[in-house]
């Protein structure tokens, strides 16, 4: 997926997908969630950049509930004090590399993430 073949300026298009991923570190999965629904028709790039970071969210969300349930069974819920942190720097960092390529017109693909929407 290209920058140009859409009705954004390139520019445009890649401050929007640098949004994408970075917000996804602020706001979940909502900031990816509303950048792609109102720029998706306006360009590929966005459109393929918010719906790869809204994937990516959607799995760090799902890591986080597997987290919570560990950590309520006895014995072994004492994991989850080390994968909660642990999940959060990771998307952290990947969030960050995802903002950095995608500000340079590279499509960004997260090594993590669940493909759910296509």
């Amino acid at each position: 997926v290209g920058l140009g073949q859409g009705k954004l300026a390139e520019n445009d298009e890649k401050t929007m997908g640098l949004l994408a991923h970075i917000l996804g570190a602020v706001t979940s999965f909502v900031g990816p969630l509303i950048i792609w629904l109102i720029k998706r028709e306006e360009s590929p790039f966005v459109d393929d950049q918010g719906k790869e970071a809204l994937n990516f969210q959607i799995t760090v969300l799902i890591g986080y509930v597997i987290t919570v349930i560990i950590g309520m069974i006895p014995i072994v819920g004492c994991i989850s004090a080390i994968l909660a942190p642990a999940i959060g720097i990771t998307a952290l960092i990947f969030c960050i590399l995802g903002g950095i390529e995608a500000n340079k017109g590279v499509a960004y693909r997260y090594p993590f993430a669940l493909r759910f929407i296509s």
